[in-house]
């Protein structure tokens, strides 16, 4: 017992290399893992934190019916830690010193903005300045075009019904000036105290009221699960996830960060299980002098599950420590990225798929054959005739292969994403099958010699299965990393092709039949053409199969859409942005159906040949669903829940017209000639929405480019690892050779070529394996559509032969700067 304790003491497993590498594997993966789920986890909460500045709240609280909300709620949500403030919108005429103009107004507490930042100017030379406050009370804040408009400046005097009230500042952006119906006239910003002494707002006034809410993401769903039961029709609880304009992107980018953590934690269990099966193989002939020294089958595998517990703790402990400093790095490097401070915040659940990797790998990957070695005789054990191959290995593979996509869906909690990897993965191996036949057919028939080629083709087939098993591994690595290239690739250029530098960034609305062409050639003459001009009719979705719709819908679901009117449209041909994802397009000469987008018709659990109705003033109109069509919310252009064929059901009712169109800042001065010559013609400008778009993609650009870095270089990892795992019995050979006299020039030449021949097939059959996975996530997980990669894939071979033979290098030092006599006593 005292000669086992020695030959199992922790000083003496320390001297092995084995030990040493898996150690080192253990904490470049808790390391690596950690890294990008804390990394990500803070992306996250910085992305949200950003996006929720649309609302100028984490939450908001909208009423539609002219009414406050009971002042108890907010008292609630304040005990609850909430941060909480208010504000008032509604329309009404004002007065200058020379005309009176329609405007907007938006009337905030002292505690606006919860999140983000207004711009403001103290005169029209005066500077931009970033304010986190309103105006004071007795103040307003106006839009700049309303200057020019009434005929007034900064310091005079405005009138708001029965009020004056002093122009302050001018307002340039508002962190929540997002897209809305009653943002349509010029905006007036005032203090929410100065309401009741204009006089505007009487009973029965078409007046919005808003509440905000901000604080932590627990708390906020808590007072939601207790607000919800007292919510009425007319309220709307609505995050940022909730809006049309962003959450897609906000989707996508969370879902692309998820994706990046998955591969993290895979690439990290493949270079643990490769050191530690490395190690357990290691380990026959000390379960061999075990059991000779009589220890029992059950005592050699306590000794290794305390051995693998000790290693697992240290490198635990190990890959923790270098996270934390890399983290912190990180999180300094995208403060500066973005210009902008972001936190350092341990996030305590970002670190458990880290630890459940690395003990999930070790364990299942270098125990079993450990196992399986305790149960044989010594003799046999010492003369290595268990091997890592045959059907009493079958069955560990498949418990590692369950274990590691176990812990990709633990971290991910996305059926589907595994399911995509899986696939690719499978048909990885599948490919691999066919590889080793036609490997083994073609290089038995090659001979040695003097040539570097023929040298590194016998050594291809002399170490087949390892070559086989080092091209699945590098495979594998490739795949993943491809994968998130593809990935990204796909997303940047759909996000670009979203908002293109002259995407739309002004609407038209409420344009009367008859001056259709006249606003069209008003904007022609300046060189500003128009985009596709829509008829739009208000209406509101009463019925449906002949039920009242909020009967046959869930009291559950609350759909923005049934609590006020829609925009019914019709249109001659599918907008370009617009998708049919079932039915067909109305054909021509086609006056009856009516599609309906994809988002909307699942909320109400649509399908085609429901009847729909819809009221519009005192007519009553119904039709078939005979299409449903996906819309990009985020193209900033005109889009419909509801339309209708040309000629159809919609004709003769009262319609107005709304288009949209780019017009330079420079250019906005055309926009009050436009106002004087056609008054009853709303104007809706979006120029602050584009740029909060655009910083936010700009903001997710950055992260995804870091996660990319990361996996990348956990790939480098991955490969050094797998490559290091036959390095004594390369080093041997390399040895021999030389004592052969083989020629230095010649070992080179044939172990690179080698290695290169390793990295070409395993990158080809990588980025096969890797255009398979991305499809299956563009399409399913992303709501893209697919196309080859060509620029990417087809360098990726290259650079991984190169790679590779750089690493074949590598493994030659020791071969090359030692004597073949010492450096085979060393091994030995």
């Amino acid at each position: 017992m005292v000669a086992a304790k020695k030959l199992m003491s922790v000083r003496r497993d320390w001297r092995q290399r084995d030990v040493r590498v898996v150690l080192a594997a253990l904490v470049i993966a808790v390391a690596t893992v950690a890294t990008i789920a804390l990394f990500a986890s803070q992306l996250q909460s910085t992305l949200v934190s950003s996006a929720s500045s649309f609302l100028a709240a984490d939450r908001q609280l909208e009423a539609e019916n002219g009414r406050p909300v009971p002042e108890p709620w907010l008292t609630e949500a304040r005990e609850r830690g909430l941060e909480t403030g208010r504000m008032v919108e509604f329309s009404t005429m004002v007065f200058g010193s020379e005309a009176f103009q329609l405007a907007s107004v938006k009337a905030v507490s002292d505690e606006y903005p919860l999140r983000g930042e207004l711009e403001i100017q103290k005169g029209s030379d005066g500077a931009r300045t970033q304010v986190q406050h309103g105006p004071a009370p007795g103040e307003v804040w106006v839009n700049p075009r309303l200057l020019r408009l009434l005929g007034i400046q900064t310091g005079d005097t405005l009138e708001v019904g029965n009020r004056n009230l002093t122009v302050s500042g001018l307002l340039l952006r508002e962190p929540d000036g997002g897209f809305s119906l009653s943002a349509l006239a010029p905006r007036i910003m005032m203090h929410v105290e100065d309401i009741a002494s204009t006089g505007v707002i009487q009973e029965g006034s078409r007046a919005e009221y808003i509440y905000l809410f901000a604080g932590d993401e627990r708390a906020l769903e808590s007072y939601y699960q207790w607000l919800q039961p007292q919510l009425e029709p007319s309220h709307q609880w609505e995050g940022i996830r909730d809006g049309e304009t962003f959450s897609r992107s906000l989707e996508r980018a969370e879902s692309f960060l998820l994706l990046g953590g998955s591969l993290a934690v895979l690439l990290a269990a493949v270079a643990v299980a490769v050191a530690s099966r490395q190690y357990a193989l290691s380990q026959r002939d000390t379960v061999a002098l075990l059991k000779t020294l009589g220890l029992g089958s059950a005592g050699i595998g306590r000794l290794y599950l305390q051995r693998l517990a000790l290693w697992g703790i240290t490198g635990m402990v190990g890959g923790l420590l270098l996270a934390v400093p890399l983290f912190w790095l990180l999180t300094r490097l995208l403060s500066q990225a973005l210009e902008r401070p972001v936190g350092f915040q341990l996030d305590s659940s970002a670190l458990t798929p880290a630890l459940l990797t690395a003990l999930v790998s070790l364990f299942a990957f270098a125990y079993p054959p450990i196992r399986r070695l305790k149960n044989v005789p010594a003799m046999r054990v010492l003369r290595s005739q268990p091997g890592e191959t045959g059907r009493d290995a079958l069955p560990d593979m498949l418990i590692a292969i369950i274990a590691v996509f176990g812990l990709v869906w633990l971290y991910a909690g996305d059926l589907s994403l595994v399911a995509s990897l899986l696939g690719g993965l499978g048909l990885l191996l599948g490919a691999l099958g066919v590889l080793g036949w036609l490997l083994v057919a073609t290089l038995r028939r090659v001979r040695g010699g003097g040539h570097a080629w023929r040298l590194a083709l016998v050594g291809l087939y002399r170490h087949r299965r390892a070559s086989l098993s080092q091209i699945a591994v590098f495979a594998m690595t490739l795949m993943l990393a491809t994968t998130l290239i593809l990935v990204r690739t796909s997303l940047l250029d759909d996000w670009q092709a979203q908002l293109p530098d002259d995407a739309p960034n002004h609407f038209l609305i409420n344009i009367a039949p008859d001056a259709v062409d006249e606003v069209a050639a008003y904007w022609e003459e300046r060189g500003q053409p128009l985009d596709q001009l829509y008829p739009m009719v208000r209406g509101r979705l009463t019925e449906l199969n002949g039920e009242p719709v909020k009967d046959v819908v869930s009291k559950d679901q609350r759909i923005g859409a049934l609590n006020r009117e829609l925009n019914l449209t019709w249109m001659n041909s599918l907008p370009e942005d617009n998708a049919i994802v079932q039915g067909r397009w109305f054909r021509d000469g086609q006056t009856d159906g009516v599609s309906v987008e994809a988002e909307l018709a699942g909320k109400l659990g649509l399908a085609l040949g429901d009847e729909l109705t819809f009221t519009i003033g005192s007519d009553r109109v119904t039709e078939t669903v005979t299409s449903i069509r996906t819309v990009q919310w985020d193209s900033m252009k005109p889009n419909f829940y509801m339309a209708f064929p040309p000629d159809g059901s919609l004709t003769g009712m009262p319609a107005t017209w709304i288009t949209s169109f780019y017009l330079p800042r420079d250019r906005k001065s055309a926009l009050n000639e436009f106002s004087r010559r056609f008054p009853t013609v709303s104007l809706l400008e979006v120029d602050n929405i584009i740029e909060r778009i655009q910083e936010i993609v700009r903001q997710v650009t950055q992260a995804i480019e870091a996660i990319l870095v990361l996996i990348l270089a956990a790939a480098l990892v991955v490969m050094a690892a797998v490559v290091s795992a036959t390095l004594q019995d390369r080093q041997r050979e390399g040895a021999l050779l030389r004592t052969l006299g083989g020629r230095r020039n010649l070992l080179v030449k044939s172990t690179m070529l080698e290695f290169a021949l390793l990295g070409g097939f395993a990158g080809i059959l990588g980025v096969a394996a890797a255009e398979a996975a991305v499809w299956a996530l563009q399409v399913r997980m992303f709501d893209g559509t697919f196309s080859w990669h060509w620029q990417v894939v087809l360098p990726i071979p290259a650079i991984s032969a190169v790679v590779l033979a750089l690493f074949g290098r590598w493994q030659l030092r020791p071969v090359l700067s030692v004597s073949p006599m010492l450096l085979l006593r060393r091994l030995e």
